[in-house]
């Protein structure tokens, strides 16, 4: 068994911003597998089958940075390895456009990559990492994030999303491998 989870942060105000292009994606992957999303573990839950082998669609509902909360109950639950979890996340060292596959690591500084090691208690899970961008100048990080994508760049999320939920599922068909030498760069 597979887990997909996306970051965001729950309700309307922050649905099309740009900290919540991992639920983004997670919505993609709901819209191509035909899967009816239901709320538990604090969070949206649903599943799939892709050959034998089943795959858990997941949304955190508590905010970004309690986003471990609901993932290790979820994965607690079911007794799914952490090596069977793949996080989809915003990243600012990312361009716009561009997506990254990582086995595992540190957190970067993602407060929702934090708290998912802290409550794991490890590092050893996959990530997806979706490229945002760096804020202008003027514009703080933390505003930076909670802005919407506009014009040009909602299209490059669009976009990004579609390519996101390809590589997810070329990982699940294949391996992470072959999703990292064709995304990857």
């Amino acid at each position: 068994m597979k887990v997909i989870a996306g970051l965001g942060n729950p309700g309307q105000k922050y649905a099309q911003t740009r900290h919540n292009i991992g639920f983004m994606v997670i919505n993609e992957l709901a819209k191509r597998f035909k899967i009816n999303s239901s709320y538990k573990f604090d969070g949206l839950i649903g599943d799939f089958f892709l050959g034998s082998e089943k795959v858990i669609i997941f949304q955190p509902l508590q905010y970004m940075n309690k986003s471990g909360q609901p993932i290790y109950k979820l994965l607690d639950y079911f007794n799914i390895e952490s090596e069977n979890l793949l996080v989809i996340h915003d990243d600012l060292d990312l361009d716009l456009g561009k997506i990254k596959f990582k086995q595992n690591g540190s957190s970067g500084g993602h407060n929702g990559i934090k708290s998912i090691i802290n409550n794991l208690g490890t590092k050893e899970f996959k990530r997806l990492k979706i490229g945002i961008g760096r804020p202008p100048e003027n514009v703080p990080v933390p505003d930076f994030v909670l802005t919407t994508f506009k014009s040009e760049s909602k299209k490059i999320a669009e976009q990004t999303v579609a390519k996101a939920a390809s590589a997810v599922e070329l990982m699940l068909k294949e391996d992470i491998m072959k999703a990292m030498n064709k995304y990857n760069g």
